[in-house]
């Protein structure tokens, strides 16, 4: 079966389920720091590409490199993450979230027999599509066309879009036994639930005094596999990826000019006004007090 966990990230897809569920995102890489976002998941499926720069996209504990033209299809409650690692530029990496029940309702046929199996493959966490390869040319131009019909909204775009995601998904049912799989351990997939619970903690309670402890005790563990499974899946200790995703959202405060650096300091966990100061300069290369437009 699938990850599925609650997390308060469901609330950031805007999309009414009731209605057209899909939602259509682009140049969300240029108001992150670094052009790299933290690690989430959602219920929903996920389709990104990349349109000038090389992207690492991870999934689960994978590494994939997207380059220009490239595009990935991610499984619906895979944890997953995006950094730009070359381009001199941004890379507006246009993307789309979305339900299967875009294609038909959960209760249907259709529904049970191409979208079910395919959100419950644990093997199957993410399709990539490479430009030049003949077999992916066509899916990459129907994505190309959905990102153009949800821009634009012409008459009848809601249909275009629709038939596109549905031959998508043709695609994939018609080749699920031959596409690239990632199996996944009963250790691997128990880890990742960890990781999961333990960064819906982080995500929660960042403004709040957070111990290595606690952070453990969300995922009922031991601090030291805590450590083991961050490291795995991020390369740093469980309070790095704290005091990370705390920059981070101080980063986001800062863009948006509406609070003084006390405050901000504050409401994101630290005590210490100059405390967060260094963090920040440690990690971004400038004060928090200069302009937030300061390069990459």
């Amino acid at each position: 079966m699938p990850i599925i966990l609650d997390h308060q990230l469901r609330e950031y897809i805007p999309h009414n389920a009731t209605e057209f569920p899909i939602t259509y995102f682009h140049d969300e890489l240029v108001t992150l720091p670094d052009w790299a976002g933290p690690l989430h998941w959602h219920p929903d499926f996920e389709i990104a590409t990349a349109e000038c720069g090389v992207l690492d996209y991870q999934v689960g504990g994978q590494h994939i490199i997207l380059e220009a033209g490239d595009s990935i299809f991610v499984n619906g409650n895979m944890l997953h993450g995006i950094k730009q690692v070359s381009g001199d530029v941004p890379d507006p990496m246009p993307n789309v979230v979305f339900s299967g029940t875009l294609v038909s309702p959960q209760t249907s046929t259709v529904y049970q027999k191409y979208i079910q199996p395919i959100a419950q493959c644990d093997s199957l966490p993410f399709v990539v599509f490479r430009r030049g390869n003949r077999l992916h040319d066509e899916i990459n131009c129907l994505i190309k066309d959905i990102y153009r019909q949800m821009n634009e909204k012409a008459p009848c775009y809601e249909l275009a879009v629709q038939r596109n995601i549905n031959r998508i998904f043709e695609f994939i049912s018609c080749n699920i036994t031959v596409l690239p799989k990632a199996e996944a351990t009963r250790i691997q997939i128990n880890n990742q639930i960890r990781l999961q619970k333990m960064l819906s903690y982080i995500y929660e309670n960042y403004a709040e005094p957070v111990t290595l402890d606690n952070i453990a005790k969300a995922a009922d563990i031991s601090r030291s596999e805590a450590g083991r499974c961050f490291h795995a899946y991020m390369g740093c200790s469980p309070i790095e990826a704290l005091i990370q995703y705390r920059l981070q959202t101080a980063h986001r405060l800062l863009s948006e000019r509406t609070q003084t650096l006390q405050q901000i300091s504050y409401a994101c966990g630290f005590n210490s006004v100059n405390y967060f100061s260094r963090q920040f300069k440690k990690r971004y290369g400038y004060a928090p007090g200069q302009s937030v437009d300061v390069g990459k």
